[in-house]
């Protein structure tokens, strides 16, 4: 049977989401490479991650980009579970959440085109404060810890060393598996880490990225890119270190991926746990296990090589096993 081959453009607009998820496990923002690799690795978006990292390996570093100013997003979804009225306003956009899920079967017909249905016109220029600026002002939740002098570890030049700072534990995360930091952000509200958290802000849209190249003196933006950003709030009641207050979980995707973000932001929290001189009850709250275990090319590479020869390996534990066969008896 001929059937017609997937193209990139095919793979980009209608798994969109799959290309999101691995422009962001894979560290490199590429819509065309992220589809490639989903082809050429039949869908098995694991697979597609090891493909753009790898890649990723052979480009070189020209600039390092400035911080991110998300506050001038160019908001596609925005919502806050912690006030109705938040300042800018709240924007539902595009999302699973109010979906019947039942498989639509117009879409397994054949040769039927649809028209993409038109996006609310939103004030794009205009900038979106931080929900969080609400609870600082009247000093509810914990300052965030910024000093400008300070140069952010870099994961991908320098191995990581624990005890990790912050900065190394984001950076971590943002490369994690999905499916492994929902899961531990889920055992997080089940009790394994006494975390109740409020989304205090989620977004997503489009934000541009500076580069200041010291030829110029100035900054210049060279890119505009999608991301996700989630913040969430969580009741802290005090311990020897820190006073009662607030505390907050930051997560940030590539691209549209509010699951991943939440639960990124869950973890991040939980791994706050010792610096806030909480109780460890759970280990999505112990650093070395979160992110000694969170990657999933090195878990996938580690679990699967045991599919390669283990003859000799497994001739000495046979050999072992009937000594101490023979010494049992």
């Amino acid at each position: 049977t001929n059937i017609s081959e997937l193209s990139l453009e095919q793979i980009k607009q209608q798994l969109t989401l799959a290309v999101d998820r691995v422009m962001c496990e894979g560290a490199l923002y590429d819509r065309d490479l992220a589809a490639l690799a989903i082809k050429q690795s039949w869908g098995d978006l694991v697979e597609a991650i090891f493909l753009l990292r790898a890649y990723r390996t052979t480009l070189p570093r020209l600039y390092y980009s400035q911080p991110l100013d998300t506050s001038k997003m160019k908001i596609r979804r925005r919502i806050s579970a912690i006030f109705k009225d938040i300042p800018g306003g709240q924007y539902l956009g595009p999302t699973f959440d109010y979906i019947h899920r039942l498989l639509d079967f117009k879409l397994a017909a054949e040769g039927n085109n649809y028209t993409a249905p038109q996006s609310q016109n939103l004030n794009i220029d205009e900038n979106f404060p931080r929900v969080m600026n609400i609870l600082e002002k009247e000093g509810l939740v914990c300052e965030e810890k910024i000093e400008d002098d300070k140069q952010p570890y870099d994961l991908t030049r320098k191995p990581l060393k624990l005890p990790a700072e912050r900065d190394a534990r984001l950076q971590n995360l943002a490369r994690a598996d999905e499916g492994f930091l929902l899961s531990l952000g889920y055992s997080t509200q089940r009790g394994y880490g006494r975390t109740h958290p409020f989304a205090g802000e989620i977004k997503m849209g489009e934000v541009e990225v500076f580069i200041f190249p010291e030829e110029l003196g100035f900054e210049i933006a060279i890119a505009e890119i999608t991301i996700t950003e989630a913040e969430n709030v969580n009741m802290f009641t005090g311990s020897k270190e820190a006073a009662p207050q607030l505390t907050r979980g930051y997560g940030l995707t590539f691209g549209y991926n509010e699951r991943k973000a939440m639960s990124m932001a869950l973890v991040d929290r939980a791994m706050q746990a010792k610096e806030l001189g909480e109780e460890i009850q759970g280990p999505a709250q112990d650093p070395e296990f979160v992110l000694y275990h969170s990657d999933n090319v090195q878990a996938q590479g580690f679990v699967q090589h045991s599919k390669l020869p283990h003859y000799i390996d497994f001739q000495a534990e046979i050999n072992l096993i009937r000594k101490l066969r023979k010494e049992h008896i």
